[in-house]
């Protein structure tokens, strides 16, 4: 009974209340800037699971494990307030189209004539089965799609003893959820999912996964032949209101396991890129600190800024 008794306590102590969730579409600076939305906090409390927290607020899981380092996600506590990481410097690309950021697990699409950007949390490709880089475009809209599973997918999945059948049907068994965007690079989409747990996370054989809500509003936005930049940047720095903010996430586990130089320095490049013709003075022991906590929260770098 004892036992019971810790588990039902477990259970509940690992659990958010769900507060209103945060809006996925934000509007541009007007002047030019790069930062947008802004940070907020919740309390934990019981009746919701972390990973419904994180869907509530249009973030994905390791985004919220990541902008909170105090916590302890096996035994995260009743009324411990917890950062809501709802802002993001925009990465360091054209804004046109759909731009997918690996390294943060977030996509951004920028609608054609508005002032606007849209950001969701994605799911990606786990190690071994890499989202490639590079630029794409979208080639075909499905609603309610067929599986028809690869037969890598087929081969991986029977190696570990489970055995798929060659086409999944529309339904809550298929994992490409209710809509999917095929992309011109082969075999591969950006899709719902019927596990939105797996948002925010490296689980999917490197095809994009999004929350069923978002897939929904996206691909209802998004038209035939838009551009898809997939990038890798774990460190991205940009201007508003005359200062320089720097967003630093935790580098894939394969550029971690390749170490060097060229990860460790990402933070410097990403500032380098920026303040290039300006008079900018940046706060050096700052951005490194900011750089080594790899909170995916952005934060000012600069001491005296002339920027943007």
């Amino acid at each position: 009974m004892l036992l019971f008794i810790k588990k039902i306590i477990y259970i509940l102590l690992l659990t958010f209340v769900a507060l209103e969730a945060s809006a996925a579409t934000y509007s541009l600076p007007v002047n030019g800037g790069d930062v947008v939305g802004s940070l907020q906090m919740a309390t934990l409390r019981s009746g919701v699971s972390l990973s419904t927290v994180a869907e509530n607020y249009d973030i994905g899981y390791y985004e919220l494990l990541e902008a909170n380092p105090q916590m302890n996600p096996m035994r995260p506590y009743v009324g411990e307030r917890v950062l809501i990481p709802t802002q993001y410097v925009l990465p360091q690309a054209s804004r046109q189209g759909i731009i997918i950021n690996l390294a943060e697990l977030r996509l951004y699409y920028f609608p054609p004539g508005q002032n606007v950007v849209v950001t969701e949390p994605i799911g990606i490709g786990r190690q071994g089965w890499d989202t490639p880089l590079g630029t794409f475009k979208v080639i075909e809209k499905i609603k309610d799609p067929t599986w028809h599973v690869p037969a890598s997918i087929a081969a991986d999945s029977a190696s570990k003893g489970v055995i798929l059948p060659k086409t999944i049907p529309p339904g809550p068994d298929n994992p490409l959820g209710q809509f999917a965007m095929r992309l011109s690079l082969p075999n591969y989409l950006i899709h719902g999912t019927n596990r939105p747990a797996g948002v925010g996370r490296r689980v999917s054989s490197g095809c994009i996964r999004m929350y069923p809500e978002d897939i929904e509003s996206l691909f209802q936005m998004v038209a035939m032949g838009t551009p898809v930049t997939i990038v890798n940047q774990s460190a991205k720095a940009g201007w508003l209101n005359g200062h320089l903010y720097l967003e630093s996430t935790r580098p894939l586990s394969e550029q971690r396991a390749q170490g060097g130089d060229e990860i460790a320095n990402a933070w410097v490049r990403a500032i380098d890129n920026e303040i290039a013709g300006t008079n900018a003075t940046i706060n050096w022991n700052k951005a490194k600190l900011v750089a080594g906590q790899q909170s995916g929260v952005p934060q000012i770098v600069s001491a005296k800024s002339m920027g943007g």
